[in-house]
């Protein structure tokens, strides 16, 4: 009995799981559907693009949950406890407890915002009043401050009575305060020392945008509206997609058939090796969506090819760690789409604009990184040697094995840049593309891995649009109360050179990609830092490119820079190994990125030549 009891309860907890399953997947079924009825039966499905965008709420709350129980919510620490060590508990208690009660907060401002559109009662689709989906917003906080409050304390009744008071206590305080104008300095103090002990980066974000708030007396649903406006905007499904056909891609075997074919393009010895991991680790990056996915999907391929050509480990290890951060700038990378979003700029604009800066990027850091000198390199064992030439019927037969994966980028790129499809459809098409191909063609996508890749998709995007969400409401804030104004005229006086401007830039978002969450400085930073770029005469597209490039550094940096702590777990090595290997690196990184800021054509270039 006892047994049946813990498996029913198992099945309950993985409800979060199968729904924000079930939204990705709809997600990617009705697009493509529309695509098939428009010219059959001349309509579509009832009002599909605003309800594909309200499935991403309910998969951003749901899958946000998931996030939570298998410990994948961001953090300032981000993976440094990767090696298995315990946090100190009274820190741990502190931190969650912090977390619960903002989420306690956000569940009442959520509640605010469906109470308000209960009143309007507006129709979604077929007869679904709209506040129903909305309502997965204050449950959903509600249940993550629930789960947060319950990591508090080690015992059954303790988690029972924390997950219950930490929450209640935000939501009263909420509902109490709702309006009013507070002194936010002892609630600022608070948040920073949560954010120290380890509480989710959202928590601080969203704990500070209410605080803002507060401090004016506005109502504190403006928070939930900016978490609903980012949640539902209409080129954000567009992510999940992108990344669940990255993870299909990641979870078969898709990169041993892209390995063999840039191997066989590039050559067996040491200088083949090296270039064929950098542009695979790059090309890998921008599907997978996360650099730390490629790690561990090529690391264990790429590191023994380069220590059998005699590339040296400690360099094997710095390379591949520091190409795969490049994929950033290569579609249909997340952060490009989601640059794209915040500075409203298009996407296949920024597509375009990527590819020449990416190219020029692998080229910064295998030259000035040191990557193609040969150095002291190990022995190399009985393979081929350095010098061992191509041979066409391997290239021309690793290529036909791994055709489907070669025509993915097409897929999705020439359905967005051709104007066949929307930016949802194209990813609709290419994630379903990629499990058609992997589960047909090749027989290796199992239903359990296509699980798995829903689940892990929809626990990524969660915990991102949470950090999202939170960050446009701080955003929002800083807009309404003219900060990005003050900037300009502070920096135009303090900077009146462009080139100077540029240097400085660089270095600043340097240091941002080493303290802050890619997409949490996306949100917070691009809205501040577009107004000033704009007011030097640069485009938006060529900052955006900047600023992408730069945030490449970011991985590499502690605390922030998660390639890191992704190497150190995959390879075994220490942090302080990884962080030391990948130095080269980030100066070849910091020297790309000063180049394409000073050449705008390498971003401007192709869109200008190519799109009207």
């Amino acid at each position: 009995m006892s047994a049946v009891l813990t498996t029913r309860l198992k099945r309950i907890e993985r409800a979060d799981e199968l729904l924000s399953s079930l939204a990705l997947v709809l997600m990617a079924l009705i697009p493509a559907l529309e695509i098939l009825l428009r010219p059959l039966m001349g309509r579509g499905i009832e009002n599909a693009p605003v309800l594909v965008q309200h499935l991403g709420l309910v998969l951003a709350m749901f899958g946000a949950l998931a996030a939570e129980r298998h410990g994948h919510l961001t953090t300032l620490a981000g993976g440094a406890r990767v090696d298995g060590a315990r946090p100190n508990a009274v820190l741990h208690a502190f931190a969650n407890g912090v977390a619960a009660l903002v989420c306690g907060m956000l569940a009442m401002a959520s509640w605010r915002l469906v109470a308000s559109e209960m009143e309007v009662s507006h129709v979604l689709a077929y007869g679904l009043p709209l506040w129903w989906v909305q309502a997965s917003m204050p449950l959903g906080f509600a249940l993550l401050g629930a789960k947060l409050g319950a990591r508090c304390l080690p015992m059954p009744w303790g988690q029972l009575a924390a997950g219950l008071l930490c929450p209640l206590a935000g939501l009263l305080l909420a509902w109490q305060f709702d309006g009013s104008a507070l002194t936010i300095w002892p609630g600022l103090l608070l948040l920073l020392a949560a954010l120290l002990a380890g509480a989710p980066i959202f928590s601080a974000l969203g704990g500070l945008a209410l605080l803002l708030f507060w401090q004016d007396g506005m109502p504190l649903a403006s928070v939930a509206l900016s978490h609903y406006q980012i949640t539902v905007n209409p080129s954000l499904p567009a992510l999940p997609l992108f990344t669940l056909a990255g993870l299909v891609f990641a979870r078969t075997g898709a990169a041993k058939r892209l390995g063999d074919l840039f191997v066989a393009l590039f050559g067996q010895g040491v200088t083949g090796t090296v270039l064929a991991a950098a542009v695979l680790c790059s090309c890998f990056t921008a599907f997978t969506g996360g650099s730390g996915v490629t790690i561990l999907a090529l690391g264990g391929l790429l590191l023994p090819l380069l220590k059998q050509a005699g590339y040296p480990e400690r360099r094997g290890i710095g390379l591949v760690t520091s190409a795969s951060a490049l994929g950033v700038l290569l579609a249909p990378s997340v952060p490009l789409i989601m640059y794209a979003i915040i500075a409203r700029v298009p996407i296949n604009t920024m597509f375009l604009a990527g590819l020449l800066p990416a190219a020029v990027m692998v080229g910064f850091l295998l030259i000035f990184g040191g990557y193609l000198k040969r150095g002291q390199a190990a022995k190399p064992s009985s393979e081929p040697s350095p010098a061992a030439p191509r041979d066409r019927r391997q290239i021309l037969a690793a290529a036909w094995n791994a055709k489907w994966e070669i025509l993915a980028p097409f897929v999705a790129i020439g359905s967005l840049v051709s104007g066949l499809a929307t930016p949802t459809e194209s990813a609709a098409l290419t994630a379903l593309y990629a499990v058609l191909t992997q589960a047909l063609a090749h027989r290796e996508l199992s239903w359990r891995l296509l699980g798995q890749a829903l689940s892990e998709s929809a626990q990524i995007i969660g915990g991102v649009l949470l950090i999202l969400g939170m960050a446009l409401g701080l955003t929002n804030y800083l807009i309404d109360a003219g900060i990005p104004d003050a900037a300009i005229e502070a920096v135009q006086a303090l900077i009146p050179n462009k080139f100077v401007f540029l240097l400085a830039l660089t270095l600043f978002l340097l240091l941002a990609g080493a303290l802050m969450e890619i997409f949490a400085a996306i949100v917070v930073l691009v809205p501040l830092l577009l107004p000033v770029a704009l007011s030097y005469g640069i485009d938006a597209v060529h900052f955006g490119i900047i600023f992408l490039a730069a945030m490449e550094m970011g991985f590499l940096c502690p605390p922030a820079g998660m390639n890191i702590y992704f190497s150190s777990a995959m390879f075994g090595k220490p942090v302080r190994f990884v962080a030391l290997a990948v130095l080269p690196a980030l100066l070849a990184i910091f020297l790309g990125t000063l180049a394409i800021a000073w050449l705008p054509l390498l971003a401007t270039g192709l869109p200008g030549l190519l799109l009207p």
